[in-house]
């Protein structure tokens, strides 16, 4: 009876005890320039505030900060700052404090009339041509497709396959997992694409159960089923910079063949004798934000997006003085190299983004270290297609639970999956 009673209990680690609150007087965290936003942090001890703490604080525009102090006491553990901009923008107040020798970090980031930000000029005159050039080449090279029934991951109402196909040349290949409902029939289909990094992939088999086809495919030209250590291994060796890669030259440059990559995986879910030629979408986050930007402006097939704080928009920004998107090229830069700042604008969202023509649903978080927000309202600001925007101010480069379900929700409402 002992035996049978006995319960294993694994103590979990959630969360600290200590908190650095840092938090708006306006629930949208949104102002109009010229207006004051008044910020209050409190660090938070067992949820109250905590007496005599020392802490590290900076303010000022995005990336920018105009104001540093070190070593400031807060005798009752809260701390009061006034924010305004006389320029469309970001503005935040990041506080570190010194715990028991540990430091634990908050931070709140205001937009004053984000509305109005406008990204900074960057599109080489040849931009249209450099692209349409560049899919026409690769489609020279035949998909030739491969697919590799994975029995273990297949579930009742989904077949889950790993497939690959020809990218931008032959032997260049695509890698992904292909998930389409068992039952016989014709179905939408959405292309899931990742964000920056080297990993393994799943297959989005949860969507697909819900009626249909997905295909999520990974950039770097291996397969996605291999065990994690030899991505861990590429990631911090060969493909460590790859965003960073040859930016001097517009041809060898990574992301020319991740492009066409995203581009062709629409050319293979084509093919496929289930989708039913009507909805196709296109949705991932940062990295992946971008790249359903450039699958919505290269391919007309397309039918809507889902943009998640997207990066690689409006590197140039810095060279004004204004935040970068990741991989913030320029950020620090004195002096760049002309002909990386003239690469540099045919992988820029921003000129992607001017190119959409389908609906989309664009989401990003105002704390957001990674990308900006001053580059993902901006580059929201010129897509001119229908669009919905749905802020988490909130968050940083991460997501929210409610996020992640609306932008599901929005997803599978697109393809008449949802009322």
């Amino acid at each position: 009876m002992m035996l049978c009673l006995a319960v294993t209990v694994k103590a979990q680690i959630r969360g600290n005890n200590i908190v650095v609150q840092v938090s708006p007087d306006r629930a949208d965290w949104t102002y109009k320039v010229g207006e004051t936003a008044r910020l209050t942090a409190t660090v938070l001890k067992s949820g109250c505030p905590m007496e005599g703490v020392q802490v590290d604080y900076e303010a000022g525009p995005v990336m920018y900060p105009d104001v540093r102090k070190d070593n400031v006491t807060l005798p009752h553990g809260q701390f009061s700052w006034k924010a305004t901009m006389k320029q469309p923008g970001f503005y935040r107040l990041k506080l570190r404090a010194h715990v028991d020798g540990k430091d634990y970090e908050g931070l709140c980031t205001v937009g004053f009339s984000p509305e109005r930000i406008q990204p900074t000029p960057n599109c080489p005159d040849d931009f249209d041509g450099f692209w349409q050039n560049a899919l026409k080449e690769a489609r020279y090279t035949a998909l030739e497709p491969t697919r590799r029934l994975l029995p273990e991951r297949c579930t009742e109402k989904v077949n889950v396959y790993e497939v690959s196909f020809h990218n931008v040349s032959w032997g260049s290949r695509t890698f992904g997992i292909l998930c389409v409902p068992t039952k016989p029939g014709r179905y939408p289909a959405l292309l899931r694409v990742p964000g920056a990094g080297v990993r393994p992939y799943a297959g989005d088999i949860w969507t697909a159960e819900q009626g249909c086809i997905t295909l999520e495919i990974g950039v770097h030209g291996i397969p996605v089923t291999l065990p994690q250590s030899v991505y861990d291994n590429l990631g911090s060796g060969a493909l460590k910079a790859y965003a960073l890669d040859n930016l001097d030259d517009r041809d060898r440059m990574p992301y020319k063949r991740i492009f066409m990559g995203a581009v062709r995986a629409i050319d293979y879910i084509a093919t496929l004798p289930e989708w039913n030629g009507e909805q196709l979408g296109v949705a991932g986050s940062s990295q992946g934000g971008m790249l359903s930007l450039v699958c919505a402006a290269l391919d007309n097939r397309v039918t809507f997006i889902g943009v998640v704080h997207d990066a690689l928009c409006d590197h140039t920004a810095s060279l004004h003085g204004v935040a970068c998107g990741w991989p913030h090229y320029f950020y620090g830069v004195k002096n760049p190299d002309p002909k990386k700042v003239k690469v540099s604008g045919y992988f820029d969202g921003v000129n992607f983004a001017r190119r959409v023509t389908c609906k989309g649903w664009y989401s990003f978080g105002y704390n957001d270290e990674v990308v900006p927000p001053n580059s993902a309202y901006g580059t929201y600001n010129v897509v001119t297609a229908p669009k919905e925007l749905s802020l988490y101010p909130q968050t940083g480069h991460f997501w929210y639970q409610e996020q992640w379900d609306e932008w599901e929700n929005w997803l599978l409402r697109q393809m008449n999956l949802r009322p």
